[in-house]
Order: structure tokens, then sequence, then C-alpha cells
């Protein structure tokens, strides 16, 4: 099996090859063991300007290219992950944190958007429509929209970041990918590796690595037709202000608090794996994770108990350590982010189950019981290893818990009843429904995306990605000439 070495990007930006980047350079350090793993390159202004100049050049060919030349580099792509797997699984576990099941579930998804992503090209590209005219015929086509700007976040840097890179580049685009400082390896510097391992041309990827200023330059270059951005909901407004505001479309894929509705008639083996594996899976920092327990006061006791168990018997370490279940938060400013959140809902009525304190970077699994709906565990966002429970005692209370809050990206319902769960489904708040599952469902053929404050309506995945990375251009030819 071929390695893969991280020396090429060591200090660089990706920009027709690495180079240095105008902004400096900035060391990458593991949040399991505080160590450095490598040095990136930061990316400035005039690195985006240079970039955004070289990718519509360099796109004119790429979206002229047949679509067995596109297909052929997204496959190759896929198969130079296969080879390099296990040193970028190593790299994520060491960079995000990851425990290595975590990182191995990710590299396996973005084999799966590769591939998927390589079977857009053959789909329909448009429509034939009638005209006025009887020697007319009218076509609907589809075309690239030219240079996408892909901002990706940290928690999931190279699943979430491949999730636009990948279709973009099959629909004939050529792509500026921003990743987060704190995971610019996994995020970035392995996308450049598999793509030129793939023989993508020079000039259609580019990776620039930088902080908000680097994301924004990226917004307002005049050289990106469309924004994809993964992240939180106050900076995703940002975004799509900057971007809305120089007429661009902007795909917002946000937060979440996510609703876990237990009704009284719930498996309880399935809905506390379902709940554990929830709130605690990558330690809470997954935009779907199970952000709030909506237990029927029936079932409630032995389900918080069930809970604590569960929370109990995590060990708490570094990932690579053998043994370990629960890894770190990304760094110190999160864990306390969290106990602030933990702290304020105590102080606010709810009562510690299990957990509640930190450790550096290190958050004990944290079971709250008694959240009521203005608690700040049950109305924020937490992004980490906390699992808030509320209770209830109708469905209808359910339904009015579930939908209070701003975010609306996924949902789980636990009843024996599918009918019942179907209709409940359809009066939720939610982009995605699991019924018997887990909050956190996620594949590369799936609509995926949320409303509200957890997205813009925007839909990742199969089929849809045409009209995220596609424009309609409407063609009318004579037939008849003379």
């Amino acid at each position: 099996m071929e390695r893969w070495d991280l020396k090429p990007a060591d200090g660089g930006i990706y920009s027709d090859g690495w180079r240095p980047g105008g902004g400096g350079t900035l060391d990458v350090t593991s949040p399991g063991d505080g160590t450095v793993i490598g040095t990136i390159g930061i990316a400035d202004d005039a690195d985006v300007e240079r970039a955004g100049l070289r990718a519509v050049d360099a796109q004119k060919a790429w979206g002229a290219a047949s679509y067995r030349v596109r297909a052929e580099v997204l496959r190759k792509a896929a198969d130079a992950l296969e080879e390099i797997r296990a040193d970028v699984e190593r790299v994520l576990v060491r960079e995000s944190g990851s425990l290595p099941g975590k990182a191995h579930h990710e590299v396996e998804k973005v084999i799966d958007e590769l591939r998927e992503a390589a079977g857009l090209v053959t789909m329909s590209q448009g429509d034939i429509l009638p005209v006025e005219d009887p020697t007319t015929i009218g076509i609907a086509r589809r075309i690239p929209v030219g240079v996408v700007g892909v901002i990706a976040p940290w928690n999931a840097p190279f699943m979430l970041a491949m999730r636009s890179v990948a279709p973009a580049i099959a629909l004939g685009n050529a792509v500026i990918v921003k990743p987060d400082v704190k995971t610019a390896l996994s995020g970035g510097a392995v996308i450049a590796e598999i793509f030129e391992r793939a023989g993508l041309p020079a000039g259609v990827l580019h990776i620039l690595p930088g902080g908000p200023d680097t994301g924004e330059a990226v917004v307002r270059s005049p050289h990106t037709n469309v924004i994809s951005f993964t992240g939180s909901s106050a900076a995703g407004k940002r975004v799509g202000e900057v971007a809305g505001g120089l007429l661009k479309r902007v795909i917002l894929e946000l937060g979440g608090n996510n609703a876990f509705i237990v009704m009284a008639d719930a498996d309880l083996d399935k809905a506390v794996a379902a709940g554990v594996g929830g709130s605690f899976r990558h330690q809470g920092q997954i935009c779907m994770a199970t952000g709030r327990h909506l237990v029927h006061e029936s079932v409630a006791d032995e389900y918080v108990e069930r809970l604590r168990a569960a929370a109990a018997a995590m060990r708490l370490g570094d990932p690579l350590a053998e043994g370990t279940t629960l890894g770190p938060l990304i760094n110190v400013p999160q864990a306390e982010r969290v106990q602030g959140i933990v702290d304020a809902a105590v102080a606010d009525g709810a009562t510690v189950v299990q957990g509640g304190t930190h450790d550096g970077v290190f958050f004990a699994p944290t079971v709250l019981d008694g959240v009521g709906i203005d608690n700040p565990a049950f109305q924020s966002e937490i992004f980490g290893p906390v699992a808030p429970v509320t209770r209830f005692s109708t469905d209808e209370e359910a339904l009015a818990l579930a939908n209070a809050s701003a975010y609306g990206l996924s949902a789980a319902i636990h009843t024996r009843d599918t009918a019942r769960a179907l209709g409940f489904a359809s009066r939720l708040h939610a982009g995605m429904v699991a019924v018997n599952g887990q909050t956190i469902y996620d594949a590369a053929h799936i609509p995926m995306g949320g409303i509200g404050a957890s997205g813009n309506g925007g839909r990742h995945g199969g089929h849809w990605n045409l009209d995220e990375f596609t424009y309609w251009q409407w063609i009318t030819l004579p037939t008849i000439s003379g």
C-alpha cells in the first residue's frame, strides 16, 4: 500500500502546486496529545485573487472536457484515497480528535461522495421544451456555474469539504477550498493529494487555508460564482449576507439542535443505543448530533438511568490510546464554551446526572435531566458530549417541544407505531427525520440539508447536486434553415 507524505504540503498552500502562502504559516496541533503534527500555509487576499484568476482560466477547458474524462478523474481520486487511507485516517484522528472508527467512517463517506459524483456526469443535463414556432426547438440545458468557493469546517473536515468539491468538479467547475486552519491537512491537503494523483488538470482545484478574512475574500472574490459554506449558523448568516449582496448563489449547511423523541411505546434498548450514539459520537461535535432528548414521562426515569450508565462506562482520553471511547474536543475554548452552557443549564434548574466537568480539552460525557424549554441546554447547539433530557406527557407537547427551536436540520422519533411516526414526522420542522434511528445519518445519494437556522434549503447529494452546481441555459434552435 502506498503512503501519503505530508512534506509536499508542509508550510504551503495548494494553487498550481504547493507554494508559500502570503499570510505566513501556522502549526497544526493535535488536540489528543498537544503535539504539532504539521505546518500549513495561510492564504492572503493576493493568494485568493491569483487562485480565482487561475481557476477561471482552468475551468474553461475542464468544463468542455468529455464527461468520460471527468468521471474517470473522480473514480481515480477514490482509488487514490483507498491506497493511502491508513495515513489519512491517522491524520484525521490526530488533527480533529476523531476516534479511529469515526475516521474510518469519514474516509468511507468521502469514497462514496467521489464515486457518487462520478455518476452525475451521465444524468440528464436538460430538457427539450415546446416553443411557439413549429420550426424551432427549445433546449433547456445545464452548464457549469464556473468557480465554486467551498468553505469547510473542522468537525468532519474531509467529508464536509468533499460533499461540495466532488460534485462541483464532476459537473465541470473549478473549485477554491478554504479549509479551517485547525484541520487544513485532512480538510485540504488530502484533497489536493488525491486529485493530483487522479490527474485533475492544474488550476481546477485550489486549497487556501486561512481564517475568517481568507474566507470572506473567497466569498467576495469576483471570480467565485457560487459559495458553499458549512459551519455555524452565525457565520453562515454573514456568508449569506455578503454573498447575497453580490448576487451569488449560496449554499448554507449550518448548525442543528436536533430533537430525539422517545414515545411511551418505544423500544428502549434501541432508543438508548441511538440516543447515546446521537449525543456522544465524535464528542457531540456533529451538526446532526442529538441536542435534545424529549422523553415521555412514563419511561423517562428508566431512559435517563440507562443513558447515565452508558455515559459512565465511557473511557475519556487520547483517541490513539487503547480503550478510549470518547476523545477530546477540538480545543480548550470549545471545552470552556460547553462548560459555560452546562453551568448555565444547572443554574436554570437542570440536574447533572452524570459528568458535567472538563479537564482541558477532555469533557466528561454528560447527562442533564429536568431541562426546561427556556433552559440554555435546550436552546443552544452545544457541540459537546452533553445529553439534555426534557420530559413530556402528550404527543402534542412533544411536537411543540421538538419544533421549539430556530434550527431545523434533523430529528428522530422512536415508537412501535409506524403510521404514528410518519404522521408526526410530517409536522416536524426538520429537513431529515429518522424513525427508530439516530439523528445522525448521511449518505452521498440523499438530499442532505436543513431549514431555518440550519440552512437555506440547499440540498447536497445525488441528483440534487445538479441544482447547486449548474446553471440553466435556454437555447432556441431553428430546425429548418433558409
